[in-house]
């Protein structure tokens, strides 16, 4: 996985530099975003790697399939990764894609792991908490995962705050087996 990474970086790093030009990041977010889902469909997987079609033949299979949403740039770079037979590395440059607009606009992930869902209410003011505790912006995702027992465990970047009862557990299970 490492490699179609290292593949997908100077293309989503491109096309990032294209848009902030262009002051039109969230309309390349939103294509990336097609784009992804039809490279990530089992039927297309199959056609992008069917040695019988040629580079001209996938790019017009995958104009087709995204219709009216692609404009001059976008088809470029479909010409572009079909004829590097790059184009199952578009999820990749699509993710890659949003991570950078995301530090460009001052915005961090969060995964929140819940011992129990949480409700809007509980969502909205754990994650106005947390932006005031990390300093930025949040966008999270929220994670059920009972083994906590009670509590919550967030992770923002390569930071974890753990304030689960079994994290309490496991620093009690530490300090008394030291």
């Amino acid at each position: 996985m490492a490699e179609l990474v290292t593949i997908a970086r100077p293309y989503a790093e491109a096309v990032f530099r294209l848009a902030l030009e262009n002051k039109t990041l969230a309309g390349w977010s939103e294509r990336l975003s097609l784009l992804s889902e039809i490279a990530g469909d089992d039927r297309m997987r199959s056609c992008i790697g069917n040695p019988e079609l040629s580079a001209a033949q996938k790019s017009e299979l995958f104009k087709s399939l995204a219709g009216e949403a692609l404009a001059g740039s976008e088809a470029n770079l479909i010409d572009v990764l079909a004829a590097n037979e790059r184009l199952s590395a578009l999820p990749e440059i699509a993710d890659l894609f949003e991570a950078l607009k995301a530090t460009q606009e001052g915005v961090k992930e969060a995964t929140i792991y819940s011992a129990f869902p949480l409700d809007e209410e509980q969502h909205k003011v754990l994650i106005a908490d947390l932006e005031t505790r990390f300093k930025t912006r949040l966008t999270a995702e929220v994670v059920v995962d009972q083994s906590l027992i009670g509590g919550v465990k967030i992770v923002v970047g390569d930071q974890v705050l753990d304030t689960s009862v079994r994290g309490k557990l496991e620093c009690l299970r530490l300090a008394l087996k030291n």
